[in-house]
């Protein structure tokens, strides 16, 4: 690979962006400068990326971010024709063609119709680890500040208590909302997730953790207020079970707060 010349790539990306509405072009020319890229001592047989299933060109992020920055106000004029080059650009299965599909859904308006969909069926698809969390935070970026309860309208179809595979996305897509310090509106994220915290599954064990942690950053008195009322609620023992697993993560007032609550209950003794 070639040293870096920061004025080459920005001529590059610019040249590059030129195929806006040209999609077919645009991602030939594409190809044609991420090989110019390519370090060829990184590269392996399969040039699969680590972790994932996806082919890979091992693209250094200065590199996608110029393409990005080049495409970002294109995209945002053009809501349609950024979702077709996007389905053109997922449909090519590369890790760098995903993740600039994830970003250009980021940069239409919400307004745009097929946006919804694209989000949930390519968010049910993807196994890397990277395009999953570019889905779930910067293609929900204009959703989740611009209109908001249309977000959480779709967060809320992920959550539903029938859909538990879709629970992981759900709690990963809200993290950003309420790491928003112009974000204050946690009732109706509390009211979402209310159900999900009484479940309280083990296999989502982890994002229920980095979940309530983010809650209690954003406000201590609700997301505690919140976590003893539902653990006074719940008729589901795994709600405390799993409260005693992830709470030796949680910070040292939150843990004393819930103590008591989420303390083994005693066996019963002989005759009762």
């Amino acid at each position: 690979m070639p040293a870096i010349d920061l004025a080459r790539l920005r001529k590059q990306a610019n040249r590059l962006a030129d195929f806006f509405f040209v999609p077919e072009k645009f991602l030939k020319h594409l190809h044609a400068m991420l090989d110019y890229y390519v370090n060829h001592t990184l590269r392996t047989v399969e040039n699969i990326a680590p972790g994932s299933n996806l082919p890979t060109y091992r693209t250094p992020a200065v590199v996608i971010k110029q393409i990005e920055l080049e495409l970002s106000q294109l995209a945002s004029d053009n809501p349609s024709e950024a979702l077709d080059l996007a389905d053109l650009l997922w449909d090519e299965g590369y890790l760098e063609t995903h993740l600039l599909a994830a970003f250009l859904l980021g940069r239409i308006p919400p307004q745009e119709d097929r946006l919804l969909a694209r989000l949930t069926a390519w968010t049910s698809q993807v196994r890397d680890a990277d395009v999953r969390s570019a889905l779930l935070t910067t293609s929900l970026a204009r959703l989740r500040k611009e209109t908001p309860s249309q977000f959480l309208e779709l967060i809320g179809e992920w959550l539903h208590p029938a859909r538990t595979r879709t629970w992981p996305s759900g709690i990963q897509a809200l993290l950003p909302m309420i790491a928003d310090p112009e974000f204050q509106n946690l009732p109706p994220v509390l009211d979402l997730i209310e159900p999900i915290v009484e479940s309280a599954p083990a296999l989502i064990q982890l994002d229920l953790e980095a979940l309530l942690l983010a809650l209690y950053k954003a406000s201590p008195t609700e997301t505690t207020y919140f976590l003893r009322q539902a653990l006074t609620r719940s008729e589901n023992p795994m709600t405390r079970v799993t409260m005693r697993r992830i709470s030796p993560a949680f910070p040292a007032e939150l843990q004393m707060e819930l103590r008591d609550l989420i303390r083994a209950k005693p066996l019963p003794t002989q005759g009762e």
